[in-house]
Parts: structure tokens; sequence; C-alpha cells
């Protein structure tokens, strides 16, 4: 089986930013990075639930809502996916990301948390998700990040594989 790309990525070295994780068949895939892997807490499940919610309101009622094809978050809770068609840049993404944590941190509440209207309506946190994306906007405006550190290993014979 072949590596997959994501785990081609040196996640020892990986900063919060902005990255194109896949650009294939029309998509490209940004990696909104919150946290520094494995130096910081992953994102709590309640707030990564609120700001899934959160942030696919605002990218599906935005601008480019026609091109949002997927915005939610990553199994390992550091960070978000946003999948889109069209052309878009990491510094599009960062300019309606920044537009985004910007409306979530004036938001008094959490879009459709009833039985009816989500799977686990109960497993949300507003003022965390709010916590997370404050912080998440400073490092944007002053510490931006979007070139991943790839990760190899090279063998003994010379041969060289990622190492997921």
């Amino acid at each position: 089986m072949e590596v997959i790309q994501s785990f081609t990525i040196d996640h020892t070295r990986l900063k919060p930013g902005i990255y194109v994780s896949r650009q294939d068949k029309g998509f490209t895939t940004f990696d909104l990075r919150l946290t520094e892997p494995n130096h910081e807490p992953a994102v709590a499940p309640a707030a990564m639930h609120s700001m899934e919610h959160l942030m696919a309101t605002w990218f599906r009622n935005s601008e480019v809502k026609d091109d949002v094809v997927y915005v939610g978050p990553m199994g390992c809770m550091t960070g978000m996916y946003v999948v889109m068609t069209g052309n878009y840049s990491v510094t599009d993404m960062r300019r309606l990301t920044l537009d985004c944590l910007s409306w979530i941190l004036e938001q008094t509440e959490v879009p459709a948390t009833t039985p009816e209207t989500c799977g686990n309506y109960l497993l949300h946190d507003l003022p965390m998700c709010q916590w997370e994306c404050r912080r998440y906007k400073e490092r944007l405006q002053n510490d931006f990040h979007s070139e991943y550190i790839p990760l190899h290993v090279t063998l003994k014979d010379g041969k060289v594989f990622a190492d997921a």
C-alpha cells in the first residue's frame, strides 16, 4: 500500500498555520492546524465539535459558499480540514479563516445543537471553542506558517521511505 500523503509530514516540527494538504481531482484540501502536534494538547472534543458547527456554518454562508465541499475536524484533534473547489491559495484561506474566526468570537450560541439537528448534541463547549479560536487567530496574525516539513527515513541501503 502507498503511504498516505499526510503521513509524510514531520508532525514533530509542524507549527500552527494553514497548509495545502492535497490538490487533486479539482479539489484543494486545506489543513487549518490549530495546535502544535505532540507538543501541545489537542483541542478538546466538545470545543472541536462546536468549532466544526460554527466553521461549517460560516464557510457555507460566506462569499465562497458555492466552492465549499467539506469543513470538519482532523481525527487527531489538532486542526480542521476545509475542502474547496476552485482556485484558492493559502493566502486566500488565511483571509477567509481570519474572517471566520472573528465571526466565531462574536457568537453567543452554537448552531444546530438539538437532538434533531446533531448526532451528539450534548458534546459542545462554546467558551473553550472561542478560547481556541482566539489563540489560533493570534497565531495566524503573528507567526504564520504554511510550508510542510517532509519526513524521510533513510535506510542503511540508501532507500528513502516516508514514515508514518
